[in-house]
């Protein structure tokens, strides 16, 4: 593993050097023209964008905070998290002008911009958006005294209405997140009525499949809603030694009691998902859910382990691709499903985190050592903290390639490829 922190303030980049399809920064490919190959598709994959000052929780703000007092909070949660002071970073900040209080600026925007210069320059067909897509508590249906609309508004066809252009048939099909479930299920369910019918953007409810029109077949997507997944199983929240290895809990994880299962899909969305993938025809076929099978921030361990214990093995067997949120972060993971499917010949699944398109999360090096010692099967390709950005994906008839794209902290909205990376089609 090597581990180096670039030129850009609060950038920290960690790869693993598995074969010659992955690329840095340094040594990224010629990328390819506006012109699509014949049979070759491509998509955006956006996670966590919804992050605007105007919807601030009170605590961000309140009492209001100097850039220094916003720096020395960040360095205690840094502590307390268990993350190595070393590599500290506090992130980008912003004024919130009602207050007055430093806060931590927002990527929505820029990283908008950065893949919509992205879409202007390379095939952009189809997109994902991968949960948590109105901070902090979803739509709200007023009771928080500000009117969905306008939150609509500034969450999704502000940022991202203009994506319409690159494709006659563009959508980006949506997820929602632990965030969009704060409120109420009423409350959630706004927002997917929104979705539904406001284009560029889709859901068909909260688990559906779908083959955008421009694939012709080629590619279905799978959407599940992990949150009620998980909110339906019974697992401990995380707790972390000094040295990022995992320690036992006595605190047990608490779901809302609307965020529960309320129907037969919602309760058993591994045996839809499994039916679902078995009848598909699609050459791709690929699965999004908000939160990740892996990640390397260490704070959502335990969500991760039940959800792969859900699903892991239904992915293994039937799916190209997952692809993901949650953790504000950049990351790629094969595993190689030998724990799912033990005896198993099946290719490497590629576990994909693009949940970094508005916010900013640290990385835990500590917890990332000993989570690939526990777990010998999975290979840590990418990984990126305290950074914004999405991730561009390539569908070509047997390779799928993904490209990670970052933008500055400065906010302008520059597209910076971090590291491109290829995946054999797993399924026939």
């Amino acid at each position: 593993m090597t581990i180096s922190r670039l030129a850009a303030p609060g950038f920290l980049l960690v790869s693993l050097a598995l074969s010659a399809c992955a690329t840095g920064p340094e040594s990224a490919p010629q990328l390819p023209s506006t012109t699509s190959a014949p049979g070759t598709w491509h998509m955006v994959a956006i996670g966590d964008h919804g992050y605007d000052l105007r919807y601030l929780e009170a605590e961000d703000y309140t009492p209001p905070r100097t850039s220094e007092q916003f720096v020395a909070e960040a360095r205690a949660d840094w502590l307390k998290d268990k993350r190595p002071p070393a590599e500290f970073t506090a992130g980008p900040q912003a004024i919130h002008r009602p207050s007055g209080s430093v806060v931590a600026a927002s990527g929505l925007m820029p990283v908008a911009n950065a893949m919509d210069s992205w879409c202007q320059a390379h095939p952009c067909q189809f997109g994902v958006l991968l949960g948590d897509n109105i901070y902090p508590d979803g739509a709200t249906l007023g009771a928080d005294g500000k009117n969905d609309a306008d939150r609509f508004r500034h969450n999704f066809a502000d940022p991202y209405g203009r994506f319409g252009r690159f494709a006659g048939e563009f959508r980006f099909y949506t997820t929602l997140g632990n965030h969009d479930w704060h409120t109420s299920r009423e409350a959630a369910m706004a927002q997917v009525d929104y979705l539904a019918r406001t284009k560029p953007f889709y859901m068909d409810g909260l688990i559906y499949r779908v083959s955008p029109p421009e694939t012709r077949g080629e590619v279905e997507i799978f959407v599940i809603d992990t949150q009620t997944l998980l909110a339906g199983r019974t697992f401990m929240e995380d707790e972390l030694a000094d040295d990022g290895s995992e320690m036992p809990s006595v605190k047990m994880e608490s779901p809302e009691p609307w965020e529960k299962p309320m129907t037969a899909q919602e309760a058993d969305q591994a045996g839809w998902l499994a039916a679902a993938l078995k009848s598909s025809r699609a050459r791709w076929k690929i699965v999004i859910g908000h939160h990740p099978l892996w990640a390397s921030s260490g704070g959502k361990y335990r969500q991760s382990e039940a959800l792969r214990a859900a699903i892991l093995p239904v992915l293994c067997e039937h799916a190209d691709l997952y692809l993901a949120g949650h953790e504000h972060t950049l990351e790629a993971f094969a595993d190689d499903c030998t724990t799912a499917l033990p005896g198993s010949a099946v290719r490497p699944l590629p576990a994909i985190v693009s949940g970094a398109g508005g916010k900013q999360r640290p990385l835990n090096t500590n917890f990332m050592r000993q989570q690939l010692v526990r777990n010998p099967g999975l290979k840590q390709l990418h990984v990126q903290g305290m950074v914004w950005g999405a991730a561009h994906l390539t569908l070509a008839p047997e390779t799928a390639t993904i490209t990670f794209i970052t933008t500055p902290n400065d906010g302008g909205g520059k597209a910076v490829a971090s590291g491109t990376y290829s995946f054999a089609r797993r399924t026939r």
